[in-house]
């Protein structure tokens, strides 16, 4: 069997446009693709998968050919092909495409502004944490018929990621976030985060792009000098209508996130957000910069982060097992633990605060010092510390902190213990697995 070329395999998509990797989750007309990963190779599911309903199915092994089954499309590569079916998807499309990355608050950024657009837009927006090599293009392959915006969460954790989902994603605008303290080992310290992240700003420097840039972050506005379309916001105490209008007044950071801003009529409106803390208020200022720049009335950007609720594992009070969390468990760094920890300490006394730190991931040769770092910095918002994963043992023998080897280890203690009157803050990496402390009661 001969190997398909781009054309055929992009007419092939515009007839079965719902794009599937996993065979257990096939519908019928699905065009399924068989990747290769580090675990399971995806060709071999390649049959379930047209079992199961799918019209085609892309592989690049052809020992898995089925003579005469025409339903099976060969490639060189599966995962090539998917990326150059989402680039020529979005070739073909006429349409406002945000970027957004950063060391932290990517994902909440994210929503919040998927919340402000899609006042007044038809808004596609990467799902989930589908901000890489895989999920990018299966968020493109998917984009809806009548969509008018769509919002790019890009992740990476080494050099030459960024660039290469946006010769993928090809974004028309784009936002970073901040430059902290993540991924340090794969991106080799700290001038390696700015140059990695920075390559969204390259490629819209070299696409007439236009970028938002928080005026208020540490390297940003030296580093978006490269584009000439830029759009700053910034904190300002008295929003002025002869300025532009991007700025925001902060009237409170705890117990939440209340802001003030110039509607289309230089109106000051003002707006309450559930989020606390200085660091979530750069991702409001975001939201309601990209909202101004694309004319969402300042009525309805109010309304949006009014009615704002975070969710999976990010900023939120939950109550469970009759003890209150704040949880904020979904990943950690340096950057964005010390902040965490700085609004948590803003909200609660330390005789009611209770801190649970997770290990933080691929932090290289700074992890000894990150993880002492963050541990004294809990303690001086919380008298309880209890620490869990590998990298915080050291620690936890050194401040004679109660430590656990994983999040199973910690639940089969924590729900023994009486938390009444406090709250527990929770953050740690992913790979922490802390949400099975919520699986968990006494």
């Amino acid at each position: 069997m001969d190997q398909l070329t781009e054309a055929e395999l992009y007419d092939i998509y515009l007839r079965h446009p719902r794009v599937c990797i996993d065979s257990r989750k096939v519908t019928a007309g699905d065009l399924f693709v068989a990747l290769a990963g580090t675990q399971v190779n995806g060709n071999r599911f390649a049959a379930a998968a047209l079992a199961g309903g799918a019209a085609y199915a892309i592989v690049d092994d052809a020992d898995v050919l089925v003579s005469g089954d025409e339903r099976y499309l060969l490639v060189a590569d599966s995962l090539l092909a998917l990326q150059q079916l989402a680039a020529e998807r979005r070739r073909r499309e006429v349409m406002p495409v945000l970027a957004i990355t950063g060391s932290n608050g990517k994902t909440t950024t994210k929503a919040l502004i998927y919340a402000v657009m899609s006042r007044r837009y038809q808004v596609h927006v990467t799902p989930g944490n589908y901000n890489n090599h895989l999920g990018l293009p299966l968020t493109i392959l998917a984009t809806p018929p009548g969509t008018e915006m769509t919002i790019l969460e890009m992740g990476a954790n080494h050099q030459g990621e960024i660039d290469a989902l946006c010769q993928i994603g090809r974004p028309t605008h784009g936002l970073i976030t901040n430059i902290g303290e993540a991924h340090l080992e794969g991106f080799g310290g700290i001038e390696g985060v700015k140059k990695g992240k920075g390559e969204l700003y390259q490629y819209l420097a070299a696409n007439r792009g236009v970028i938002f840039v928080n005026m208020d972050e540490d390297f940003l506005p030296e580093m978006s000098r490269v584009v000439e379309r830029r759009v700053p916001y910034l904190e300002s105490e008295a929003p002025s209508p002869d300025e532009p209008g991007m700025e925001t007044k902060v009237y409170a950071l705890h117990p939440a996130i209340e802001v003030g801003f110039l509607d289309e009529a230089r109106t000051l409106i003002r707006t309450k957000v559930a989020l606390a803390g200085r660091h979530n208020l750069q991702n409001v200022k975001a939201a309601i910069a990209v909202g101004k720049y694309f004319k969402v009335p300042g009525v309805e950007i109010a309304a949006a982060l009014s009615a704002y609720r975070p969710a999976n594992h990010r900023s939120q009070h939950l109550t469970h097992g009759g003890v209150h969390f704040y949880w904020d468990a979904y990943n950690a760094n340096p950057s964005s633990m010390e902040a965490a920890l700085t609004a948590f300490g803003q909200d609660y006394a330390p005789g009611k605060a209770v801190a649970i730190l997770g290990e933080m991931l691929e932090l290289g040769d700074a992890g000894p010092a990150a993880h002492r770092k963050i541990a004294l910095r809990a303690g001086q918002i919380a008298r309880s510390v209890v620490l869990v994963g590998g990298a915080m043992k050291a620690v936890a023998e050194e401040f004679d902190r109660p430590w656990f080897a994983d999040s199973e280890a910690l639940a089969a203690w924590f729900w023994r213990q009486d938390w009444d009157g406090k709250t527990v803050f929770v953050k740690g990496s992913r790979g922490n697995r802390l949400e099975e402390l919520l699986k968990y009661e006494a």
